[in-house]
């Protein structure tokens, strides 16, 4: 089926929620469209601020549930980590982070790109970059070049995203590195705010002293 994709996303509808760019997102899945996704890219290239939200996304969408059908595009979508536009640099980093696996090679060479972008960025920016980290540094030979950008979202993050980043960091730890994850995630303890977060960093710690179970 032929589709143009600038027919459904929620700008052209006059829509200023996000269930017109799911359902496309859905719709592209269950077609296996290849053509409406290398439509997504185009416009995301060349469209104005307005419809390079809704392809980034749609292609985020995407990425969430088969990440293989817009992982080819990851050089596309880098160029977005230096926009000087906010929403676009969050909104490729989501996306980055749903192909990590999928295309860990060209992601790990975007990885200077993706810690600068981390710490200049927004909350999301800073969210996905570690879920970039952890997902490549599961892979063994990338883990040198993410665990240490790791520790240090680790120990300079706002309380509010610790816990969160502390629990996506229990995928890399070894017996190699456990101390000075153990370490960090102590360290911090005392800047938690509520009982709610030092409790979930203490199951962290706790998992961590039984060896990961």
């Amino acid at each position: 089926m032929t589709m143009t994709v600038l027919e459904n996303p929620a700008t052209t509808l006059n829509r200023r929620d996000e269930i017109p760019n799911r359902d496309l997102a859905l719709r592209i899945i269950q077609e296996n469209n290849t053509e409406a996704a290398r439509q997504l890219v185009d416009y995301l290239l060349t469209g104005n601020r307005n419809i390079q939200a809704d392809c980034i996304k749609v292609l985020c969408e995407i990425g969430e549930r088969n990440p293989d059908l817009i992982a080819d595009y990851h050089a596309e979508l880098g160029t977005f980590l230096e926009s000087r536009n906010n929403r676009m640099v969050w909104g490729a980093m989501a996306t980055l982070d749903t192909i990590a696996l999928s295309r860990p090679k060209e992601i790990h060479a975007m990885l200077p790109r993706i810690i600068a972008a981390a710490k200049s960025g927004t909350v999301i920016t800073r969210d996905h970059a570690v879920g970039i980290m952890t997902k490549l540094g599961t892979l063994k030979r990338y883990a040198n070049d993410c665990i240490p950008p790791l520790i240090e979202q680790l120990t300079t993050c706002p309380t509010n995203q610790f816990p969160m980043y502390a629990e996506k960091s229990l995928a890399v730890i070894t017996g190699a590195n456990r101390e000075i994850f153990r370490n960090t995630f102590t360290g911090r303890l005392d800047d938690l705010r509520t009982e709610s977060q030092r409790k979930r960093v203490l199951k962290v710690l706790k998992r961590i002293n039984d060896g990961g179970k």
